[in-house]
């Protein structure tokens, strides 16, 4: 089991720089922070942007490794966003995970004036968002060769060209975010892991059978790739069944196992806020992570 933990880009640098470098310090294996415009609850509090504060967190760190929980087709384009993808994984010496989803129904899909998707419409944009930022960040530059060029549906590229190259080769890994038959066939198809949120709504056990029932959705979708299910790592965001992992030392243990059973490789949890949602206190997480090699 991998440890993960979600650094909400709500602090100042000055104050967010010291969670960057204590989540290694810690013995966290992946810090992340959401790829939003704004969220939910947290609409009008302060929010920085996402590739910055990556940015700024892979230049005080040295080995844990950094990624977007996750980004979305809803306000980028993947021929700039590649760049910055590829940039960022120099930066970090090739410490950079990719999480990417459909992107959802809040603030970041109506404040660029976007028409509302149907849900098979925000499908097929995901598919053409993932398919053209796999093949960008594979892209192998050539003297005079042509670029990258395709006219989808979604998103229209003319020659493009990458600017520098990721450090991973020969890109950087993919956790698509999927809960559906077409989204779980697209993690078996080019995805190097796969995170849930579970389903919506649900909580404690209900939460949990759904969990399990979506585990078994990809392993049946792996296998109809013809890949092994064992291939796909397996993010669990912890805190979206009812329960905040980071409540109690011993809540965060209980909910690690139940992840653990269901054949989950990674777990993400949140840093804890002073108040409303994911509150709690910093003692529990320094805590929680004295107990991590245990755990592992």
């Amino acid at each position: 089991m991998r440890f993960g933990i979600v650094i909400l880009p709500q602090d100042s640098w000055n104050i967010g720089r010291r969670k960057w470098v204590e989540a290694e310090t810690l013995g966290f294996d992946h810090a992340w922070t959401y790829d939003h415009l704004s969220w939910r609850s947290l609409a009008d509090e302060p929010w920085g942007a996402t590739v910055p504060t990556l940015t700024a967190a892979a230049t005080v760190t040295s080995t844990i490794r950094l990624g977007t929980f996750v980004s979305s087709p809803n306000f980028r384009h993947p021929v700039p966003f590649a760049k910055e993808i590829a940039t960022l994984d120099d930066i970090s010496a090739g410490r950079f995970t990719l999480g990417v989803g459909s992107g959802g129904t809040g603030f970041d899909s109506f404040v660029l004036g976007q028409a509302e998707l149907t849900p098979r419409e925000r499908h097929e944009r995901f598919t053409e968002f993932v398919e053209l930022l796999d093949e960008l960040l594979r892209f192998e530059p050539r003297a005079g060769g042509p670029g990258i060029s395709r006219a989808g549906t979604w998103f229209t590229a003319h020659e493009a060209r990458m600017v520098g190259r990721p450090a991973q080769q020969p890109r950087v890994p993919f956790v698509l975010a999927a809960n559906g038959v077409k989204g779980l066939a697209l993690v078996s198809r080019l995805a190097d892991g796969w995170v849930t949120t579970g389903a919506d709504g649900a909580t404690g056990d209900e939460w949990w059978d759904a969990v399990e029932r979506l585990s078994i959705r990809l392993d049946e979708a792996a296998d109809a790739a013809g890949r092994d299910p064992r291939s796909i790592d397996r993010y669990l965001s912890l805190d979206s069944g009812g329960q905040y992992s980071l409540e109690s030392v011993g809540a965060f243990e209980e909910l690690v196992g139940r992840a653990s059973v269901l054949g989950f490789t990674d777990i993400i949890s949140h840093w804890p806020r002073a108040e409303g949602i994911y509150a709690g206190r910093e003692e529990v997480l320094v805590e929680v992570a004295s107990r991590l090699p245990a755990l592992r």
